[in-house]
């Protein structure tokens, strides 16, 4: 049977003459199926994953979580010589850190469960108290010198208290709190009330610390300081004259102490130099190189029998690159990143000026101590001797940097559509909401006043 004609205007028919359908036009664009069509469907189910209301929440707790318990694992590898050179056990510091560890869970639990405004009224006790366990510390008899650094406290026995660690928490909570509730009244274009007393207040904390000779504390607290400013809008000309101030300072105490112009001279060196000034740093970098790929294995470390200073502490960045590889220090990168990109994502997303300000300062916290530490341990920057977060050894820097995580996850589960999320996750079912109880069998058992069914 002949096909029929076709009329103006009318669109062919899929069915041909003989009953086979013609090839859709659709189906036959390039890409349409290949693999670029699969990366753009990635792209967007990526994208979508990452719009999501939780992901803040869930990336904050995941990466840090695996920090701390990766961390632990590097501790007991890279102290237990130590240890053992000491006359006590192999595992002496891992359970000290272990039992920090517990401790500042509890910390970031607690933190995590209390609202905003409990945060703020803790913010000026918080700082007293610092203050006051700085001042001691300069006391004769009361603080301990620790490698040339008075800024311990004996606790009694083995444990010891850094102060100058919880100077960190304490400006960021106090000056979160100073600059939200001047930035409610408006007066944050006023340059007086913008630098007036957040600026005196952290050149107090700094005088503190450098009384105990502790460069590298000065240096986090500077850059809180900063990001502070910067999320308080200051001005371009205002910003770079504090930051050209802090650098005539921190220029001059340098150049004023032997030591410090030692590890300066010790950037991107090769070689141990007279009287073996660059030890720590060339075999930093020795660690780096030995392991390769996928490092020489869990606890196989040349460099922490006695070669490498402070392979537990300052330098176990070196130690978990030749035990783990490359691999394992770009997975240790990769977790700062989240930490730091679900940081700003949180301080970005809220309408609460406190939140933004106090989650804007303690990623900048985190971040910049990760990026000294690393950077020293690459040769890039001088040997600052602060800890990696959450990774190195030490109660008292490991404390108060969970609390800070808790912070962060408080704040990013206080956004609405968070919030939203999580009610709409709370069991809707079950004897307590609605009355209804539940049987072996699985049979659903309505509970009535008499008690019948």
């Amino acid at each position: 049977m002949p096909a029929k004609q076709m009329l103006p205007g009318r669109r062919p028919s899929a069915v041909t003459a003989q009953g086979r359908k013609r090839p859709s036009m659709r189906a036959g664009r390039p890409g349409a199926r290949g693999p670029l069509a699969r990366l753009r469907r990635t792209q967007q189910q990526v994208r979508k994953a990452w719009d999501r209301p939780l992901t803040a929440y869930y990336l904050i707790f995941g990466s840090s979580l695996l920090i701390t318990v990766l961390g632990l694992v590097m501790v007991y590898s890279a102290s237990m010589i130590k240890a053992l050179q000491l006359g006590l056990g192999d595992a002496y510091f891992f359970k000290k850190q272990f039992l920090a560890a517990l401790i500042g869970a509890g910390l970031l639990l607690v933190a995590s469960r209390m609202p905003v405004k409990l945060h703020r009224a803790l913010s000026y006790p918080v700082l007293a108290g610092t203050l006051f366990l700085m001042v001691l510390v300069q006391v004769p008899g009361i603080g301990v010198s620790i490698n040339g650094n008075q800024n311990w406290i004996s606790l009694g026995g083995p444990f010891m208290l850094q102060p100058s660690e919880f100077g960190k928490l304490a400006l960021i909570l106090w000056g979160a709190d100073l600059l939200a509730r001047k930035g409610d009244r408006e007066l944050l274009s006023q340059w007086k009330h913008l630098l007036v007393p957040l600026v005196p207040v952290t050149f107090l904390l700094l005088g503190l610390i450098m009384l105990g000779g502790d460069m590298g504390t000065a240096m986090i607290l500077g850059a809180i300081l900063f990001g502070l400013l910067w999320l308080a809008g200051a001005p371009t000309r205002l910003f770079v004259g504090v930051l050209a101030f802090a650098g005539v300072i921190v220029a001059l105490l340098i150049k004023t102490s032997p030591h410090r112009m030692d590890r300066l001279e010790c950037i991107g060196a090769t070689d141990a130099g007279k009287n073996d000034l660059c030890w720590q740093a060339v075999h930093g970098i020795y660690a780096l190189a030995s392991g390769g790929w996928f490092g020489s294995g869990l606890g196989a470390s040349v460099e922490k029998w006695g070669q490498l200073p402070e392979a537990h502490t300052d330098f176990i960045f070196a130690i978990t690159g030749e035990e783990l590889g490359l691999a394992g220090t770009l997975s240790v990168l990769a977790l700062f990143a989240a930490l730091g990109y679900a940081g700003i994502r949180v301080a970005g997303r809220t309408e609460d000026s406190f939140v933004r300000f106090a989650a804007g300062g303690v990623t900048t916290w985190i971040t910049a101590q990760a990026v000294i530490n690393i950077g020293a341990v690459l040769g890039l920057l001088p040997i600052a001797g602060v800890p990696l977060p959450l990774f190195s050894y030490g109660g008292s820097a490991l404390l108060p940097t969970m609390f800070a995580v808790g912070l962060l996850i408080a704040f990013a589960r206080e956004e609405p559509a968070a919030r939203a999320a999580l009610a709409m996750r709370q069991p809707k079912t079950g004897w307590r909401r609605t009355g209804v109880r539940w049987k072996s069998m699985r049979r659903r058992v309505k509970k009535r006043p008499s008690g019948e069914r």
